[in-house]
């Protein structure tokens, strides 16, 4: 992947920096919060080289890149005010005002995502230690097993103290204070005074419970104090503000944890431990069944990060989290699917992006990829993953398994789950979850790119006609960097005089959308087109075009696609020139025969050269 290519292409495509109030990034996904959904380039972003898909969720616009996504954002902190490793973490301010559930969901993302390798790695470990342990590999007696114990286990232990740092930038609270706060939680007297009867705050009894791995307390008083230090900074004069309004959040905050906030959150985390536990106990392959099923489905629309706080508070009253065993098959069975994918595809493409997906799926659990660029276009695919991990996550829960450790369900994450429940059910349950789903695709099967185009000569040389009156100049006249350096594909470019587009060959309406400045076509043998009227014209909101086509329509070389105003364009300020590009260049990765000068709609613009004519040559 070009990082800075993608970066550009991406910026531009959502509208600009100025349309974009936040930017953030997870394990696979950049996650916009945009101003206007209007600006954004719904058609040109998905076409860019590097991303797998896109995705709007949780108030968020979400380009999934995979496992390049921390270099895109570095670029895209390079040519903006926007990303970088200081600021992927989004202020409260910047969060969508959509619903509680999105907000909430915002929230828990912005806080525990630049946690998250930390958290998993040390989970890793710890897993890694405890199956050592379990296997008699290594004496728990011994001071090495000390050392490691607290490699693995520290950063989980102080988990406030972290939570601490990212919910004070979410909330625009001081982090110093906020540690402070959090120091105070965990202070080695505080945690000593876990469980010792009557304890009292001048005269008030204390329920004394522990913070230690606590998630709830923390994000709460870090809310509280963000609200605080707005107060005091506007209420206390400027020579004294700045100390004594650590000094009182401290006095008051950590009081207040101890004698309401730690207790009921207790009750709370309890209870939620509490839910959890019953439902695995009493019907633990139907609670499997649920998570083992709906757990991609809940990925794919980023609700997951709802049920991380159940995963830390299961953790923290039971040292065990029944609920992430089952998301092993869920994990897994993708993995699955697009092997079998892998395997039964005659495609070279889609075996060139399986291939790294399985990988991906099976070792780092990070699935991604698979269902955006695999499973989940191919349909059958990803229904196979889901019955895979409906039934082994119900046959892992059925035999009492649970994760000792938080770490993300994959192969290497494996050891965390052999210290609790029935191994040979755990087993079991996993081969179940990837047997099924790579049987039924390789077997059952799914609607091949290939099958469904038998009768057309796959990566053949396309002829494009112009589908537009006017001036054809060369793609690097094109007064915009994204589309003249090539970014988004190659192609010609059209200064039409006439405000009318047509189709340059059949096709089916990729994309059309309500603001008529872009449309995406594709051709029978696979062949992707993107017609660009002007230059930054998604900012007039579809003022001056009219579309005369909707998507999935099917159209015919020289059909009517669209109508537009090039003197009411112009007049407000914007350039007509038109970007003519293939979008996917690994089938298409030159044109030849480009026409310069004046053009007829219907002429020959260029010829789209394939892959295996190019290999012949």
């Amino acid at each position: 992947m070009d990082y800075p290519k993608t970066a550009a292409a991406v910026l531009k495509g959502v509208g600009g920096e100025d349309n974009v109030s936040s930017l953030v990034h997870c394990a696979t996904r950049l996650r916009f919060v945009i101003k206007d959904d209007a600006k954004v380039d719904k058609a040109a972003v998905k076409a860019t080289a590097g991303v797998i898909a896109t995705a709007e969720a949780g108030g968020q616009y979400q380009v999934v890149i995979g496992n390049e996504v921390p270099e895109v954002f570095e670029e895209i902190a390079k040519i903006s005010k926007l990303g970088g490793a200081a600021s992927n973490e989004k202020s409260a301010s910047d969060g969508p005002k959509g619903n509680l559930l999105n907000r909430f969901i915002a929230m828990i993302s912005a806080i525990f995502t630049p946690l998250l390798w930390a958290l998993a790695g040390t989970g890793l470990l710890k897993a890694f230690l405890a199956a050592a342990a379990t296997f008699g590999w290594i004496d728990t007696a011994t001071t090495t097993y000390a050392i490691l114990n607290a490699l693995s286990d520290s950063f989980i232990n102080f988990l406030p103290l972290a939570i601490a740092i990212t919910a004070a930038k979410y909330f625009n609270a001081s982090q110093f204070t906020s540690l402070a706060i959090a120091g105070a939680l965990v202070y080695p007297s505080i945690v000593a005074l876990n469980g010792v009867p009557d304890i009292t705050f001048f005269g008030i009894p204390v329920t004394m419970v522990s913070y230690v791995s606590s998630v709830i307390p923390i994000i709460v008083v870090v809310w509280l104090q963000s609200h605080g230090e707005r107060f005091l900074y506007a209420a206390l004069p400027s020579a004294i503000r700045r100390f004594v309004t650590p000094m009182i959040m401290v006095l008051v905050l950590v009081p207040l944890v101890f004698l309401v906030i730690g207790p009921l959150s207790n009750v709370i985390s309890t209870g939620l431990a509490g839910g959890i536990g019953w439902v695995f106990s009493v019907v633990p392959w139907l609670g499997g069944a649920i998570m083992g099923g709906l757990w991609q489905v809940f990925v794919i629309f980023g609700l997951h990060w709802g049920i991380v706080p159940l995963m830390t508070a299961e953790l923290q009253s039971t040292g065990l989290v029944y609920i992430l065993a089952p998301l092993f098959a869920a994990v897994l069975a993708q993995a699955a699917a697009v092997a079998g994918v892998w395997v039964r595809t005659k495609n070279k493409d889609l075996k060139s992006l399986a291939a790294p997906a399985t990988l991906s799926g099976f070792l780092a659990g990070v699935t991604e990829p698979a269902i955006y660029g695999v499973n989940l276009p191919l349909k059958r695919p990803f229904v196979y993953g889901i019955v895979g991990g409906v039934l082994g996550g119900a046959l892992i829960s059925a035999g009492g398994v649970a994760a000792n450790a938080f770490v993300l369900p994959s192969g290497l994450g494996l050891p965390a789950l052999f210290s609790e429940g029935n191994i040979v059910m755990l087993f079991l349950g996993l081969a179940v979850a990837i047997v099924v789903p790579f049987l039924l695709t390789v077997i059952v099967g799914f609607t091949d790119p290939v099958e469904e185009a038998a009768a057309v000569a796959s990566n053949t040389d396309l002829q494009v006609l112009s589908p537009l009156d006017g001036t054809a100049v060369a793609l690097t006249e094109v007064p915009d960097a994204v589309f003249a350096g090539g970014a988004l594909g190659a192609g010609v470019a059209i200064i039409p005089r006439v405000g009318a587009l047509y189709a340059p060959f059949d096709a089916v309406v990729a994309a059309a959308f309500p603001t008529g400045h872009a449309i995406g076509l594709q051709h029978a043998d696979g062949a992707e087109l993107l017609i660009h009227v002007g230059i930054d014209t998604v900012k007039l909101g579809g003022k001056h075009f009219t579309l005369k086509v909707e998507k999935g329509q099917r159209v015919a070389a020289g059909d009517l696609l669209l109508e537009f105003d090039i003197p009411a364009i112009t007049a407000a300020g914007y350039d007509v020139t038109t970007p003519v590009i293939i979008t996917n260049p690994k089938k298409y990765p030159t044109i030849d025969s480009p026409t310069v000068g004046p053009v007829a709609h219907g002429d020959a613009l260029f010829l789209a050269i394939a892959e295996e004519e190019l290999a012949l040559a």
